[in-house]
């Protein structure tokens, strides 16, 4: 058991940096000074051994699982909490559920640069409790806006985990190991996104029909939301230890007595060269934007990102809905509709984590054993092409009204492509930069905004042209 590490404190250069561009942000800042000897040394997180590695792993995903959980848990009771404020425009009620998403996009282009500069923990835990914070906020909310105001707060400060979890998994396993640790993360926050409407729907039939009136739905339901995320950290708080690599050479430095000469610090941790703290911090904060400006592949890979969210999270506002009306589910039943999505986020988290390391090291192995980021193309073509597949047979299968299975089957195909699509597409983001939690923040941005926007016309979208057409 470990405690907390404790916050370095920067020191004051005099030196007057370049201007980064994407050659300087793809640079290696990991080749130490030889009297470091960081590589064979204990404390470099790629030295830990395997079970070491998974504990921090698997507690990075538990920190990426409780904030959609949270959010998502409010998904199956939306007329129940739309009665409760009064709020009668389809639009608003959405927007309860989707306001969420617009800081959430914001979130990752602060978090993940200060994770650069201080370390993931400090971002981890300080995030985590602020989200418990407002996520009790939404709890005791007595209005629509300050309910509204709560769950924008929850959604920035929920946002870290995600964004600073990829960065993570690129600090403990090289290239080749990646892909089993990526898949393990990336299915939290997806898999909460199912379980979070299963949990929410049934504590609001079971616990909600039996509770007072004094005690509204949306207390019940983001009072155990805020449950959960502080038992994560009373877990991860101890235990979870720091990955970054330059924040870790440097104590390591500190306590070898090396001294602070710019120099080796440079070679320590490349953006201690800036003269300030805030010049510091402002190259670091603007390095996304920079990534995601000056590198198309990057703007692609995350526009497409966006496109597969926004249609997930339009399913996820309008499953309630279609299952209840059209299927006649009761509300604890409708929410175990989203046990399709699950399934398909499941398998492909292993479909994705051992496919894509046993086919990158196959093309490694022919390249000379050398792999290259374009080496994760292959898969993520399959889940491309598996993506509109579901899609089309969940809308057209809804539409005909036929059997309840068939457009669950067609989430679990659609669940399957987008779990493949995000654990490939991070994958690649994070062996093509090596600020890997700033290439994976410019991804969540857009990813966020879309999942933000699509909801809030998903209702108006199935009034006009119903499921089938609505998802063509």
């Amino acid at each position: 058991m470990t405690t907390a590490p404790e916050v370095v404190p920067l020191p004051s250069l005099q030196t007057d940096p370049e201007v980064p561009t994407l050659e300087m942000l793809n640079s290696d800042p990991e080749k130490p000074s030889s009297s470091l000897s960081w590589e064979e040394g204990e404390e470099n997180p790629r030295n830990w051994s395997e079970s070491k590695k998974w504990v921090t792993i698997v507690l990075v995903s538990a920190y990426a699982f409780v904030t959609p959980l949270g959010s998502s848990m409010m998904a199956p009771a939306l007329p129940q909490i739309s009665e409760r404020f009064s709020i009668t425009s389809p639009t608003i009620t959405a927007l309860t559920l989707s306001i969420f998403l617009l800081t959430f996009s914001f979130g990752p282009l602060l978090f993940a640069p200060l994770s650069e500069c201080y370390g993931r923990t400090w971002v981890f835990h300080l995030t985590n409790i602020g989200y418990l914070a407002f996520t009790l906020g939404c709890a005791f909310a007595s209005s629509t806006g300050s309910l509204l105001g709560f769950r924008l707060l929850a959604g920035f400060f929920g946002s870290a985990a995600l964004a600073v979890g990829g960065g993570s998994v690129a600090d403990l396993f090289a290239p080749a190991e990646r892909g089993n640790a990526m898949a393990l993360f990336s299915l939290g926050p997806l898999l909460a996104s199912s379980l979070g409407p299963v949990f929410g729907g049934f504590v609001t039939q079971t616990i909600g029909y039996n509770s007072s009136p004094s005690v509204p739905y949306s207390r019940l339901l983001m009072g155990t939301a805020a449950a959960a995320c502080g038992l994560c950290s009373l877990i991860a708080i101890p235990l979870l230890q720091e990955t970054y690599a330059p924040v870790l050479k440097y104590r390591h430095s500190l306590k070898s007595n090396l001294g602070l000469d710019p120099e080796e610090l440079r070679k320590i941790h490349p953006t201690f060269a800036y003269g300030s703290l805030w010049r510091f911090l402002w190259a670091n904060l603007k390095r996304p934007l920079i990534i995601l400006a000056t590198s198309l592949i990057c703007f692609v890979l995350s526009l497409y990102l966006a496109y597969m969210w926004g249609i997930y999270y339009i399913m996820f506002t309008t499953f309630p809905g279609l299952f209840s009306n059209v299927y006649g589910f009761s509300l604890g039943l409708s929410g175990l509709a989203f046990i399709g999505l699950g399934l398909g986020f499941t398998t492909a988290t292993f479909a994705g984590g051992l496919g894509g390391n046993l086919i990158y090291r196959r093309l490694a192995a022919r390249n000379g054993g050398k792999g290259t980021p374009e080496m994760r193309i292959p898969l993520l073509i399959v889940g491309s092409v598996l993506m509109p597949i579901g899609i089309f047979w969940y809308g057209w299968s809804a539409q005909a009204q036929i059997h309840w299975i068939m457009p669950i089957i067609g989430t679990a195909i659609f669940g399957f492509a987008v779990n493949m699509s995000s654990i490939l597409i991070q994958l690649y983001l994070v062996d093509s930069f090596t600020y890997a939690a700033s290439s994976v923040a410019a991804a969540s941005t857009f990813r966020s905004l879309l999942g933000f926007a699509f909801p809030l016309f998903g209702a108006q979208l199935y009034e006009k042209l119903d499921y089938g057409g609505g998802n063509r």
